[in-house]
């Protein structure tokens, strides 16, 4: 069965560091193609922040997030992982790893391509 548990979130005061990590079932190479880290604040619509095409390590980012947030994979780890500094109050949400088995096309942030979601782990930004 296909899994994807995230871990790591907390909280923490604005102008600080964390990071993300989400381990999947199954190994990286042969069984992923695209994974993306979203984002859920209440009241507000999920969105993608990071995306990484697995094969080839290609990233992409969020114009609220570029600059300071990195993600970046382990394929000896099967773990994808949200390196998060300068953190915003704006920041707070539960955040979310995806992955995409098999290419569909389309952008890497539409979260419909996305057929396997992790539970989440919430992170929290105060002022």
């Amino acid at each position: 069965q296909v899994q994807l548990v995230e871990s790591g979130g907390g909280s923490v005061q604005a102008g600080g560091s964390l990071k993300l990590s989400c381990v999947a079932s199954g190994y990286f190479g042969s069984t992923y193609y695209l994974m993306a880290w979203f984002r859920q604040a209440p009241g507000k619509e999920r969105e993608a922040v990071a995306g990484i095409y697995i094969g080839i390590g290609s990233t992409y980012y969020s114009d609220s997030v570029k600059g300071r947030f990195t993600i970046s994979q382990d394929n000896a780890k099967n773990t994808l992982y949200l390196q998060m500094n300068n953190l915003k109050p704006e920041d707070t949400a539960m955040y979310y790893c995806a992955a995409e088995r098999r290419p569909t096309g389309g952008r890497w942030f539409e979260a419909l391509r996305f057929d396997v979601w992790g539970q989440g782990t919430p992170v929290t930004v105060s002022s």
